[in-house]
């Protein structure tokens, strides 16, 4: 027996625009009636019609000359700068400031995947798909993330064995951490791979030793690294051969 085709599902219009970020559904119908709005070349004329919600959407439909932001579930892969944080409520500039305004006004909204704290910088997910952003930062998922690790002092030489053993705990923390893998580079400088996402952990592990965290970045997560081609600032949509490499399924 043939397969039956894939059903695409349909959005009214204005909707459509308006859950992008576009603005309010009045907002939209306006632009609308303006002939803001264009699909495969042809002026769209009604806010109230149906549009298929194909892949090839944002190739094929323009909102005021420029190609359709990208629909949802969305998934970006960022290189966070130093100097900005993952949170709308903590001071300073916002890893959010760096995506377009309207972004902002995506209905879903988009949420990072777990967080890198201001003095980090690295591979940063954002997402609005939930189940998505669960199935990574699950503690059962034990998802490795790699770090490139600057130390205040020269390593003692045994923290390797210390944090692969399982059995290393946190000040104020009851339970074990996961084993660890700690590979020296240099006699400061390290690679060090985690597979949780404890409170600001790297930086914490190192204090436990002795020692400081004075540059901290991540390159990996998952099987997915970060692309040399993407600057500090610069963030793109994730491919599904990267949510594939970040997951494993």
């Amino acid at each position: 027996m043939s397969k039956r085709p894939e059903k695409i599902a349909t959005a009214r219009l204005d909707r459509l625009l308006a859950n992008l970020g576009y603005g309010s559904r009045r907002l939209v119908q306006a632009m609308v009636a303006a002939g803001a709005v264009t699909l495969d070349g042809d002026v769209l004329h009604k806010a109230d019609g149906h549009i298929a919600m194909s892949p090839d959407l944002p190739a094929r439909m323009t909102v005021d000359g420029e190609a359709l932001d990208p629909l949802p579930p969305l998934t970006l892969i960022m290189h966070k700068p130093l100097g900005v944080v993952c949170s709308h409520k903590e001071p300073g500039q916002s890893i959010y400031e760096l995506l377009p305004p309207r972004w902002a006004r995506r209905d879903p909204v988009l949420s990072t995947v777990g967080r890198l704290d201001k003095d980090t910088s690295g591979l940063l997910l954002l997402t609005d798909d939930g189940g998505l952003l669960h199935r990574i930062i699950s503690p059962k998922a034990a998802i490795a993330k790699r770090y490139h690790v600057t130390l205040d002092r020269p390593l003692d030489g045994d923290e390797a064995a210390l944090f692969a053993s399982g059995t290393m705990k946190l000040p104020d923390d009851e339970k074990p951490l996961a084993a660890a893998q700690l590979q020296v580079i240099a006699v400061n400088v390290c690679w060090l791979t985690i597979t949780e996402g404890r409170y600001h952990q790297v930086r914490r592990m190192f204090e436990s030793v002795g020692n400081r965290v004075v540059a901290l970045h991540r390159d990996r997560v998952g099987g997915l690294d970060l692309p040399d081609d993407l600057p500090p600032g610069a963030f793109r949509p994730l491919s599904e051969d990267e949510r594939m490499a970040v997951t494993g399924a």
